[in-house]
């Protein structure tokens, strides 16, 4: 597996061709509802915590509900493998709908309370866990193969775009409308695409669904990652650096003690880092014929690393957007290449699970780094948590890069 697939000589593929398959266009449809829905969710219930509590330590306990729901994950992805893709969306996204209800009526009410967002954080969480592993074993059977690189990316630059849009529609109704409405916007928009997933015509069975027990299915898709050429070597990679360095869902705690601003503040760093997110997916596109994807990855974790450091010690809230544009590139650069690389090389009967383990790694990784530096801000304050984390990135991601030679060689050729 040393080159995933042969260098072609036929002419590019337009990256947009993807669209022109109905089947693909409902997935990507049911997709944008998803995000579009869970970032509402997160934007909402963080900022209306800090805003209600002030605690940065509350900001960091939200990721150690979120911790307690990563077995989930991994079952999520056995389900994908089992039973039938499509209905399992459509399930887990109408829990969700009926969810951000309930919250909308205790809002409504004058009844919300920390609790109750923890509370919900953690079953919303399970039940995205669950459905999650379902549209990556989707995805192959909506679009013709030599089109899954971009259909990978695309969604990735939909995804990015979308929390672009997001947090902005969260500034005007939240700042504007309160989180009444807000939550009540967030379970329209998820109820709009929970029924699309039913619509693709492209089979939802898994092809070889797996019979076994629970344990040994899961063991299944483990050993397969573990022996994976790039997977182990990149997941170490994202899990040694996001654990000192997350960031995103703690953009209230920054906005308020970097540059003094409230959900305004909120809204316009992630806006930004979605922003960034766009150029670092769109770049995909422009580097599918560098063969040396492994060594792509190191450079970008290294920039990212480097500009934490930034982060940390800037107080001009424009060249702050400047930076956390920067962390955002560099981060989907990463992230598009894994979702590849695993969509490539996997087998249909496996894909659930590998895609959950995926998941697992990363979201284990994010919650972990929540956590950490939510704590440690409460300590020391953000600027210097940023500065720490960035620090340690640098040495790990050059240990890595010393100690780890099959990352900076490998070598992967895309079919386009």
């Amino acid at each position: 597996m040393s080159d995933l697939t042969p260098e072609s000589k036929q002419p590019p593929v337009s990256p947009w061709a993807v669209f022109t398959r109905r089947d693909f266009l409902l997935l990507w449809s049911s997709n944008v509802t998803v995000t579009v829905s869970t970032l509402l969710f997160t934007l909402v219930s963080s900022q209306w915590l800090y805003d209600t509590t002030r605690s940065a330590a509350q900001l960091g306990l939200l990721g150690a509900v979120q911790l307690v729901q990563l077995p989930v994950a991994l079952y999520g992805g056995m389900l994908a493998d089992r039973f039938d893709r499509k209905k399992l969306m459509t399930l887990t996204q109408l829990a969700n709908v009926a969810l951000f209800v309930i919250l909308t009526l205790l809002a409504a009410g004058h009844n919300l309370r920390p609790w109750n967002i923890f509370v919900a954080s953690g079953i919303a969480g399970m039940f995205g866990m669950l459905g999650a592993s379902a549209s990556p074993g989707l995805l192959p059977r909506v679009t013709h193969r030599d089109l899954l690189t971009h259909a990978v990316t695309t969604l990735n630059v939909s995804g990015q775009v979308l929390a672009v849009l997001s947090p902005i529609l969260f500034w005007q109704v939240y700042v504007h409308l309160g989180v009444t409405a807000a939550f009540g916007v967030t379970a329209g928009i998820c109820l709009c695409g929970a029924f699309l997933p039913l619509l693709i015509s492209a089979p939802g069975k898994p092809e070889a669904a797996a019979h076994q027990s629970v344990w040994k299915s899961l063991k299944q898709g483990a050993s397969f990652v573990s022996r994976h050429q790039l997977l182990p070597g990149l997941y170490l990679l994202d899990v040694g650096v996001t654990i000192v360095s997350f960031y995103r869902q703690l953009f209230p705690m920054f906005a308020r003690q970097l540059f003094g601003l409230g959900a305004a503040g909120t809204g316009l760093l992630n806006t930004a880092n979605a922003v960034g997110g766009i150029i670092g997916a769109f770049a995909v596109f422009f580097t599918a014929r560098f063969g040396k994807k492994g060594l792509l990855s190191l450079i970008g974790t290294l920039i990212y690393a480097i500009f934490l450091i930034a982060f940390g010690f800037n107080k001009s809230f424009p060249l702050g957007l400047v930076i956390v544009g920067v962390l955002g590139m560099t981060d989907t650069l990463s992230m598009t290449m894994r979702s590849t690389i695993l969509q490539l090389t996997t087998p249909d009967h496996l894909l659930g699970r590998a895609s959950s383990i995926g998941s697992f790694v990363a979201m284990g990784a994010n919650n972990l780094g929540q956590i950490e530096v939510g704590m440690l801000s409460t300590a020391i304050g953000a600027g210097p948590t940023m500065v720490i984390g960035g620090v340690l990135s640098v040495v790990f991601v050059l240990t890595v890069w010393r100690f780890v030679p099959g990352i900076r060689n490998y070598r992967y050729n895309s079919l386009r």
